[in-house]
């Protein structure tokens, strides 16, 4: 089941002289479930789509649609809420709130949207992520890997429709690069959610079902490794 569609997407920021095309007619579907990487060189566009599809930059044309949904029909306030329930987002740099413990930062996406957690499915996700001694520590009094598993429990903890992760294991080293991969697929694979991956790391790319490459703010290919 197709759970996300982009539909002639472009993105063009300046004009003039200083016009540069970041994303350029792009369109492309991803089913329910399916985890895929977009690899490219610096500066072919493939952030810029990705925050795009997460609601974080509007493009200049085109459409995205999840669920059915057109993401940029929604106002603002429409959008924010939106992003927080339909989409999880995880970056290089984890982004914690240095004064939240490790359960208050997971939990941050819901308490934002005025929602409780579930005991349950936050001690399921602690226990995933291997921080459940960790849940009343402040980020700095983890590790690098202990913090970017927290940024992943952050995104899942509202039952996203999307999981989008912007190179999540550039600032790690391999021990803890191969953890934080680990705990995608698995979460993948466990939650059924679709996991839409930017990495330079070709290793990394190939643990996914479908490899797409972005040059020049374009598709250039896009090949299934695994169904």
């Amino acid at each position: 089941m197709e759970i996300l569609r982009v539909q002639n997407i472009s993105k063009i920021y300046g004009s003039g002289d200083a016009r540069v095309v970041a994303l350029d007619n792009v369109s492309f579907s991803v089913k329910k479930g399916e985890f895929l990487a977009i690899v490219g060189a610096s500066g072919s566009g493939k952030s810029t789509l990705l925050h795009i599809l997460g609601g974080v930059d509007r493009p200049t044309s085109g459409k995205v649609l999840i669920e059915g949904s057109d993401v940029y029909s929604l106002g603002e306030s429409q959008l924010a809420i939106f992003r927080r329930r339909q989409i999880g987002l995880i970056y290089q740099f984890n982004n914690l709130i240095p004064v939240l413990n490790v359960e208050e930062n997971i939990s941050l996406p819901l308490l934002l949207d005025e929602r409780k957690p579930d005991p349950d499915h936050l001690r399921e996700i602690l226990g995933m992520l291997s921080v459940t001694d960790r849940a009343g520590h402040l980020p700095n009094q983890l590790s690098g890997g202990q913090q970017q598993r927290v940024s992943i429990g952050r995104a899942l903890i509202s039952n996203p429709a999307i999981v989008l992760a912007d190179e999540p294991t550039g600032n790690l080293d391999s021990k803890n690069s191969a953890d934080v991969m680990e705990l995608l697929r698995l979460s993948n694979k466990r939650y059924n959610q679709t996991l839409i991956l930017i990495t330079h790391d070709q290793n990394i790319a190939l643990q996914a079902d479908r490899i797409m490459t972005i040059t020049d703010g374009r598709i250039a290919k896009d090949e299934v490794i695994r169904s």
